[in-house]
């Protein structure tokens, strides 16, 4: 799981600051003139560039909680099987609780930036009632501002589901040892 993890988790946040960029390139074209053929391309190619890249990140958490599914329910049942002490399922199972919330946050926060990005539309504003002295804030800007947000949190959430990773693949690692040595010792090696 290291192995592909960290490419996959670089190649998501790569791909959602790609999108950013785009986003803050395209805030300098008028996409409200059907006329302007450039910024209609520009803004469908954002517009599918977010879906993809938002996609991307929700693979990568959804194999990271596929991962810790499997592989404590893989630690529980080898230590079932050879009578090995139970803290190395405690120990696969805590991590696991630490890196699930970790995932469906993430995957929330891709959900809320792309509900902001369908908002976004340059036409409709809302109004800030409270505090009219800075007038109207524009959705695309709101979107934008969660997005940048948001890309951070993810790229601090992938980092924490990789110290969880490396946690669990030393557990596992402590697992296959003790296993080893458990045969050797009935000779079934």
């Amino acid at each position: 799981m290291n192995r592909i993890f960290y490419p996959l988790a670089l190649f998501a946040v790569a791909a959602m600051i790609a999108v950013l960029v785009l986003g803050l390139y395209l805030h300098g074209h008028d996409i409200r003139n059907p006329q302007d053929a450039e910024a209609q391309r520009l803004a469908t190619i954002h517009r599918l560039a977010g879906i993809a890249a938002g996609v991307c990140t929700l693979l990568v958490n959804s194999i990271v909680i596929t991962y810790f599914v499997g592989t404590s329910r893989w630690v529980k049942e080898v230590s079932e099987t050879y009578r090995l002490e139970n803290e190395y399922v405690r120990r696969s199972n805590r991590l696991k609780r630490k890196a699930f919330p970790i995932a469906v946050v993430s995957m929330l926060i891709v959900v809320g930036i792309t509900a902001l990005g369908g908002a976004a539309d340059p036409g409709s504003r809302f109004s800030r009632d409270l505090i009219d002295q800075f007038g109207e804030i524009v959705w695309a800007d709101v979107h934008f501002a969660a997005a940048a947000v948001g890309i951070g949190l993810i790229a601090v959430g992938f980092a924490l589901q990789w110290s969880q990773i490396i946690g669990n693949q030393t557990i596992i690692q402590e697992v296959m040892t003790e296993v080893g040595r458990i045969r050797r010792d009935r000779g079934l090696e």
